[in-house]
């Protein structure tokens, strides 16, 4: 059952505010030349697609350069081939050694050149995991000159045009700004009075001041656990779904809680 009591919810509207549910501004870790927006202002995106991408020919040569070193197989087959040769070698210096052909200091040197080879061997193979490793490092450092949708979601604007450069550090850094707008967040600024009459999940019907005609269904998402001193108010949070994305943000609208077809709390 609804904790919410008589006059306040279900018999009075409360002003309210349609918001994007998140809003970011998007750059890069990297700094560079800005090549192409791949975009534009209103354009809708998904989550993960590419929006822009800084100069990355210098990244790519490098991430070419590590990829054929670390498909070198050269220097590993010299060294087997090394150790291949020098254990036949000291076999026989040994044989000829045990049967005092040759003394046995000779054996000892072939027995240091298996050794070394063996050594040249070890280094050649982890010189290929080092390659490996930078391909891996370049590949990671190339891919932070893309920027990506972290959401599904809509272009509210652009900040910097392809041929300006790109500076983390500096102050105008991002490249675009996106809006996730599915759902929507309302926001219901209550007076304390009304303080502990909501909890999550609790059903509201929205009307935006340019849909007078247009009802929305609303849920309660969140509802701050303090009150503002100085104004005696508390906010509440609502989801508004918007699978469309035809319902504006940005605008007022009128929000009534515990109405006679929406009292009811949401399904798990």
């Amino acid at each position: 059952m609804l904790a919410c009591v008589q006059p306040l919810c279900a018999a009075t509207s409360h002003d309210c505010l349609i918001e994007p549910a998140e809003t970011v501004e998007l750059g890069t870790a990297a700094g560079g030349v800005l090549d192409r927006v791949f975009v534009r202002r209103g354009d809708r995106v998904k989550q993960g697609q590419p929006l822009a991408t800084l100069d990355t020919r210098a990244e790519l040569a490098a991430a070419a350069l590590a990829h054929y070193r670390s498909e070198l197989a050269g220097p590993t087959e010299q060294a087997q081939a090394k150790i291949e040769f020098s254990k036949r070698k000291f076999a026989r210096r040994k044989d000829m050694a045990a049967e005092k052909l040759m003394s046995q200091q000779d054996s000892d040197d072939a027995e240091a050149e298996l050794r070394q080879a063996q050594a040249d061997l070890k280094v050649a193979k982890e010189n290929r995991e080092v390659a490996r490793l930078e391909y891996q490092q370049a590949q990671a450092q190339l891919a932070l000159r893309t920027v990506r949708s972290p959401f599904d979601g809509i272009v509210v604007d652009q900040m910097i045009w392809p041929g300006e450069t790109v500076e983390p550090g500096a102050t105008k850094h991002a490249i675009l700004k996106l809006a996730r707008l599915d759902p929507l967040r309302v926001r219901v600024v209550m007076p304390m009075q009304a303080f502990g009459q909501f909890e999550k999940g609790m059903a509201a019907t929205i009307v935006s001041e340019i849909q007078p005609d247009k009802p929305y269904a609303a849920r309660v998402s969140s509802v701050d656990p303090t009150i503002d001193a100085a104004s005696g108010t508390f906010v509440v949070f609502l989801d508004l779904p918007n699978p469309k994305f035809d319902t504006p943000s940005g605008v007022k609208c009128r929000a009534t809680f515990g109405s006679a077809h929406s009292g009811q709390r949401a399904g798990p």
